[in-house]
């Protein structure tokens, strides 16, 4: 008989706002850039959408972009940062646009190859798989302040579909995701993916 327990939980994800990098494409790993004042109130406006769900905990990348993001979202009062959420560490390739890369490389794929210099994508489902554990540890719903790349690998570890896939799991800035398990089965799942109708509120 089961006890409720993975029926229940929630996980949201945010991913950070804007950036002048995302603006443009570049990869951003570890250079801890500032949001944009675009981003900047894009993050409030992620918060206006948290404002219904009631979290047992908040966790938040130590990268600027995401930690500020969760501040404007109004959750710095809860949040707890967690190293492993940083986002993929692009390393020879930080900094450039995929089609700067794919110019010279031109069967590059990051799930699949990792960056020179940086991770491999082992080295980042190591962290993904630590987080999911510490997730499904926490007895009720959690929210999960990170990057791009990170959170589509997070998903993929989640839910349990190959590395690979997670390519096509595209998210945009300030979007908010959400997995869970799918009812009685308990089976992880995808409940919402890449949601940004909250973006198009004015304030």
């Amino acid at each position: 008989m089961s006890d409720g327990h993975k029926e229940l939980q929630v996980v949201y994800l945010a991913r950070h706002g804007e950036t002048a990098w995302s603006l443009s494409g570049q990869h951003t790993g570890l250079t801890d850039l500032p949001l944009t004042p675009v981003g900047e109130n894009n993050a409030r406006k992620l918060g206006d959408a948290l404002k219904e769900p009631r979290f047992a905990r908040v966790f938040s990348s130590p990268l600027r972009r995401a930690w500020r993001t969760c501040e404007l979202a109004r959750f710095r009062g809860s949040v707890e940062v967690l190293p492993d959420l940083v986002e993929w560490d692009y390393g020879e390739y930080e900094g450039l646009t995929s089609m700067e890369i794919l110019a010279a490389r031109p069967d590059w794929q990051l799930f699949r190859d990792g960056c020179p210099g940086g991770e491999s994508p082992e080295q980042v489902v190591a962290r993904a798989d630590r987080v999911v554990d510490l997730l499904r540890s926490v007895s009720g719903n959690v929210l999960v302040f990170s990057s791009g790349h990170f959170l589509r690998m997070l998903a993929a570890r989640w839910t349990g579909i190959d590395i690979l896939g997670a390519r096509s799991l595209m998210l945009s800035t300030a979007s908010l995701s959400v997995l869970g398990y799918e009812g009685s089965l308990e089976r992880p799942a995808i409940r919402l993916w890449n949601d940004t109708h909250h973006l198009l509120a004015r304030q």
